[in-house]
């Protein structure tokens, strides 16, 4: 990335790119999404490297090895391939292209919005696979609240995860920045878990995906507020109760946007499990749901707005 380069804009198109065009099933099918790349590096490096015969502190070490091999490989790989296109205005529109693969916007709305028509249809089981595939709670049993809550909560939580973090390191630092995060946050979503088998050797991704998150997450909480046109008190009340320092704010945002309940009892793999709970409303409804898949989408919006916004003030400052 040049400093003359007009960064911002390449942002904000790649946004738009990936809103319009998400990522094809058919290049899918062939040659997979570029998050399993990392993703079999990653699973392949534990097995050999977790080791139950380890010391903890052996798997803690192991664990930071990794997550700085990750770090490393993802820099060299968005250098490379951003200083080899160069800083002309062809360039700079491919550069947005590649970037549309950390982006997950069409494909949140296009998941969440596969849970929302079975579920308007009365068809409870269908919505219940259909939520099954985008949340890793046990969820043969949910009812109707049940299923519109884990959708919502699934759609704030990755709201961060999967559009505002990435677009945000994708506006620090380029595509080094971008394929950073991404590899991080798959390496937590992989291994940085409490259980035993992960807690010593995930340690070192699930803290560093915390500091990566810790100003989008904030961020993606105000867009969904300012969304929903309210739901910024309840995230300054509740978002604290969340176990991470990050996912409790765009789902306290988007309870309170939508004046609903969150959170709350869940069950995983057969054992309930107590969470807290964001919001002081109602369980959500199926309708609760189709009012949070537009929040959703003004949320976007408003967040294609903070690079156009930053590219005209650079393009005003020259």
């Amino acid at each position: 990335m040049t400093e003359t380069a007009p960064w911002p804009w390449v942002v904000a198109l790649a946004l738009g790119l990936e809103a319009m065009l998400g990522y094809p099933a058919a290049l899918i099918r062939r040659v997979g999404h570029p998050v399993a790349w990392p993703a079999a590096l990653i699973d392949g490096l534990e097995r050999r490297w977790n080791q139950p015969a380890s010391s903890d502190r052996r798997r803690r070490l192991l664990g930071v090895v990794l997550v700085a091999l990750l770090v490393a490989a993802s820099v060299v790989l968005g250098a490379v391939a951003q200083g080899l296109l160069g800083a002309s205005l062809p360039a700079l529109a491919l550069v947005a292209l590649i970037a549309t693969v950390g982006l997950a916007q069409r494909s949140l709305h296009d998941h969440v919005a596969a849970v929302l028509g079975p579920l308007q249809a009365g068809d409870l089981a269908a919505a219940r696979a259909a939520v099954g595939l985008i949340v890793g709670r046990d969820t043969a049993a949910l009812d109707v609240e049940g299923v519109a809550a884990a959708a919502l909560e699934s759609l704030a939580e990755s709201f961060n995860d999967g559009v505002v973090a990435p677009a945000f390191w994708l506006l620090v630092g380029g595509l080094p920045g971008l394929f950073a995060y991404k590899s991080v946050n798959t390496a937590d979503s992989l291994v940085g878990h409490k259980e035993e088998r992960w807690r010593m050797f995930g340690w070192a991704a699930a803290r560093t995906d915390d500091l990566l998150n810790l100003v989008p997450a904030r961020l993606a909480g105000g867009l969904i507020a300012l969304a929903g046109g309210r739901g910024l008190r309840t995230m300054a009340r509740d978002a604290r109760r969340h176990a991470s320092p990050n996912a409790g704010w765009p789902e306290a945002a988007m309870a309170g946007a939508l004046g609903v309940q969150l959170g709350g009892e869940a069950v995983y793999d057969g054992v309930p499990t107590c969470r807290p709970t964001f919001g002081g409303g109602p369980r959500p409804t199926a309708a609760d749901l189709a009012r949070g898949l537009a929040v959703y989408r003004r949320a976007c919006l408003l967040l294609w707005l903070i690079p156009l916004a930053l590219g005209l003030i650079a393009g005003l400052a020259r």
